[in-house]
């Protein structure tokens, strides 16, 4: 368990540490139960664009990514249009990666499109926790599980586009239907 300790002495899991605004989200939000088809379309809408990058780089441009797509209130973006797509690729308050942007158009009109609410069908994919050992090292977490590649191929299936297996296992840490704080992290004792 090495690196739980920050600089602020509070033990928390080694990646919390690495910068302020890492220790402010995992201390506030990460693997905290998020719902809400709002919330939960900007977590997805926030993993897809962060596929490739760091988190950090996603972390301090998600007001530039809330503006951009108006709150990310999914009728809204659902509605954008070409227009729309040139004014996001000019628009260096997010990650202008046009593939994203589309993909992240799309998934609004996805949601659009469900036959039951965005919170009831993510959530339909989270693991039963019981008898699960909470993670000691980093290295315990995984990247996909059974339950991330099933919801990657659910959403694929729906039409949402930059789902992949590990971006959903990341969603479902970001809004808590997995809880991978290490033992030893003050979020583990919560």
């Amino acid at each position: 368990m090495t690196g739980l300790l920050g600089t602020d002495a509070v033990p928390r899991c080694p990646w919390g540490n690495t910068a302020p605004d890492y220790a402010e989200y995992h201390d506030t939000e990460w693997g905290f139960p998020l719902h809400g088809q709002t919330a939960l379309f900007e977590r997805i809408s926030l993993e897809s664009f962060q596929s490739g990058l760091s988190w950090i780089i996603i972390l301090r441009k998600r007001e530039g990514f809330r503006t951009a797509f108006e709150g990310f209130d999914p009728e809204q973006v659902a509605a954008f249009g070409d227009e729309d797509v040139a004014r996001l690729l000019a628009d260096a308050g997010i990650v202008r990666n046009r593939a994203k942007i589309v993909a992240t158009i799309g998934n609004a009109r996805a949601i659009a499109r469900l036959d039951r609410p965005l919170d009831e069908l993510l959530w339909s994919f989270a693991p039963d926790h019981t008898g699960r050992k909470r993670p000691v090292e980093l290295s315990d977490v995984p990247a996909v599980t059974p339950e991330s590649t099933a919801m990657a191929k659910d959403l694929k299936k729906r039409g949402f586009a930059f789902v992949g297996p590990t971006t959903c296992y990341a969603l479902m840490q970001a809004t808590g239907m997995v809880d991978d704080h290490l033992a030893g992290c003050f979020r583990a004792a919560v």
